[in-house]
């Protein structure tokens, strides 16, 4: 648990530092491209145009990534104050391009700028809140400036000169190509964030002024390690995976999206030696031949990587053979490992969950390997929604299908949830969010599995709906009950409006993440009286677990199956945030904070599924101007 505690907090870390970095990946290759075309060795020398390289890298990318850095914690308050803090810790050593004081000052500033807000929270009297607003930005802002301007500055100056001369050693001393060693299984591990843009890319730049390239670039955008490993399926694969195998090389070395190959080298493990020994190859031909780029390449495609490799010939020879290099040495690392292992067939869609899983968040390519599992039966009579805690996003979804099984006719079809860990044993059909299949797939095999990402408009339930009209047998006329009471029939001896309060709907709310999204829910429930304080840190662990994101625009963020115990009664709050806030990439503008016990909002919450299944009605709540006006959308459906 220790060491999956600290996987995750690295992957977050990394994720933090690639939010600030990867937003601004226009900007690197813009300077890269205006780099390798103007300075005096490049494609056309232009003394004037060359003026622009050297403010573009000591000047705008770190405010850039400063300014991001701020935003992320504090919206564009965050930004500003991050941008002024850095541009002090720039000034302080002129010389080193400050990315990485960027990346310190600029959430340093978002985080205090934050915490001032709360402090003055409600305690500005009326009229003065601009006047507010601007002087504290400006004032903090200018501490910081001056504090990372004396201190920051010249301490991370010496950091980074400490960083190259360790790079240069390993350089010198032949040991670069022992960094593979770490990056590769990094990659496939989602911790390469933390190493490529907390260290690499800054020292890399540093590089780039003084050699005009710099080879650690290519130490983790290289392609070749991970298209040997498709080669290899491609020839000597099995099943789906040999199938997949060319499509995905494709997009791996053209489109730089190295994800996309994970889990094949995640169905053998023995591979992890094709691409580590393979990245070996590549940073070897690197050093030996001179190679390396004037900017960062993301994503890692050999098309990104022609365009911001350096004009002189001698690069675009070290680069590509590095690439060449890599592939051959994977390739054949690979082509042993297929022919001589004893596995009859890959399951590509096992290993993209796994993959998925390892990642702590959706993957972007998960999806392309995945399928339903198993064989949808002949009569279906018990479908189940499956989630964490069996009480919100389940909920919502078996209400929405419900309503399509009502409306095609089907009879005798039962739709249900519950929690993965109470899935009855005779379950025909379960449906989950992506991240959860895995798990339900362990309970119960052999039923028919099917992942969405989206519960309020997933395109999978027609797609049942349509199977089961045609499959269906016309005899089975009997509705199954068993458990439809956890759901529609329970305890309905308790008022709508004690469930949902006009105190507990909030407008016009603006949150820096979702995790202050959800913890601002969890508190609403508190002061409610339908949770205990404890409550609010299971709503986080289980947005953690998997996300509360369901579609359209709605999260129901709510508690682990474990914090049921800290529910008092059932209640909601509502939470309209018009500028949105990211759920794990995706743009939230209603917030359904939910507390349920004993499935009295089982019933309530059905009607906001359905409710929130038509975008019209959303943009409706989303746009209310009070907290009735709100609650008469959700209760007038």
């Amino acid at each position: 648990m220790a060491q999956s505690n600290i996987k995750v907090g690295v992957q977050k870390f990394g994720n933090f530092l690639s939010s600030m970095v990867m937003p601004n990946i226009g900007a690197f290759i813009a300077w890269g491209l205006i780099t390798a075309l103007f300075i005096p060795t490049g494609f056309f020398p232009n003394e004037s145009l060359a003026k622009l390289v050297g403010p573009m890298v000591t000047y705008l990318l770190p405010l850039l990534i400063g300014y991001t850095g701020g935003k992320l914690v504090a919206d564009q308050r965050g930004g500003v104050v991050g941008a002024i803090a850095t541009m002090g810790v720039i000034i302080g050593a002129p010389d080193t391009p400050m990315f990485l004081g960027a990346m310190i000052m600029g959430p340093l500033g978002g985080y205090v700028i934050k915490k001032f807000d709360q402090a003055i929270e409600g305690k500005v009297k009326s009229g003065f809140e601009m006047l507010v607003n601007n002087f504290s930005a400006g004032i903090l802002g200018g501490i910081l400036a001056i504090l990372s301007f004396l201190a920051v500055g010249p301490a991370v100056d010496g950091f980074t000169n400490w960083l190259v001369a360790g790079v240069d050693w390993l350089i010198a001393a032949g040991l670069l190509p022992l960094t593979s060693i770490l990056i590769e299984p990094a990659k496939i591990l989602f911790l390469n964030n933390a190493i490529n843009h907390g260290v690499l890319s800054p020292i890399g730049l540093e590089q780039v002024q003084d050699a005009g390239k710099s080879v650690l670039f290519l130490l983790e955008a290289n392609p070749g390690p991970g298209l040997g490993v498709l080669l290899a399926f491609t020839l000597f694969g099995k099943g789906t995976a040999k199938q997949s195998a060319p499509g995905a090389g494709i997009i791996h070395f053209f489109g730089g999206i190295h994800e996309i190959y994970f889990p094949y080298v995640l169905m053998r493990p023995m591979l992890f030696v094709s691409v580590i020994v393979g990245g070996m190859s590549g940073v070897f031909t690197l050093v030996l031949l001179g190679g390396g780029l004037a900017a960062p390449a993301s994503p890692g495609s050999i098309l990104a990587i022609a365009a911001v490799t350096p004009p002189e010939g001698s690069a675009y020879l070290a680069n590509f053979a590095a690439v060449i290099v890599a592939t051959v040495v994977s390739f054949v690392i690979s082509a042993f490992v297929l022919k001589t292992g004893k596995q009859k067939d890959e399951n590509i869609e096992e290993a993209a969950e796994k993959m998925q899983a390892m990642k702590g968040k959706k993957s972007s390519v998960a999806g392309s390997f995945a399928s339903n599992s198993g064989t949808l039966p002949e009569n279906v009579s018990k479908i189940v929604f499956a989630c964490d805690a069996g009480m919100g996003s389940s909920a919502m979804g078996a209400s929405l299908l419900r309503k399509k099984v009502k409306e095609a006719g089907l009879e005798g079809v039962s739709v249900t949830n519950t929690a993965i860990s109470n899935l009855p044993s005779d379950t025909q059909v379960v449906i989950t969010q992506e991240e959860l299949t895995p798990r339900a797939k362990g309970k119960l095999p052999n039923a028919y599995h099917i992942s969405v990402d989206n519960f309020l408009s997933s395109p999978e339930y027609d797609k049942l709906i349509d199977s089961l009209q045609n499959g269906v047998s016309e005899e089975l006329t009997e509705v199954v009950e068993e458990t439809q009471a956890d759901v529609t029939g329970a305890d309905h001896n308790h008022d709508d409006d004690d469930l949902l309060r006009e105190e507990n709907i909030f407008l016009n709310k603006e949150f820096a993440n979702k995790e202050e999204a959800i913890r601002f829910a969890g508190e609403a429930l508190v002061k409610a009286g339908y949770v205990e304080e404890s409550y609010v840190d299971a709503m986080v662990e289980r947005d953690n677990i998997t996300t509360t994101y369901m579609g359209n625009n709605v999260a129901i963020p709510h508690g682990t199956e474990e914090a049921k115990k800290a529910v008092i009664r059932s209640g909601f709050t509502v939470i309209q945030v018009p500028n949105g806030v990211e759920f794990d990439g995706e743009e939230t503008k209603l917030i359904f904070g939910i507390a349920g016990k004993d499935g009295t909002h089982l019933e309530i919450l059905s009607n906001i599924a359905v409710i929130c299944s038509e975008m019209d009605n959303i943009e409706q709540m989303v746009q209310a101007k009070t907290a009735k006006e709100l609650k008469d959308i959700i209760n007038s459906h």
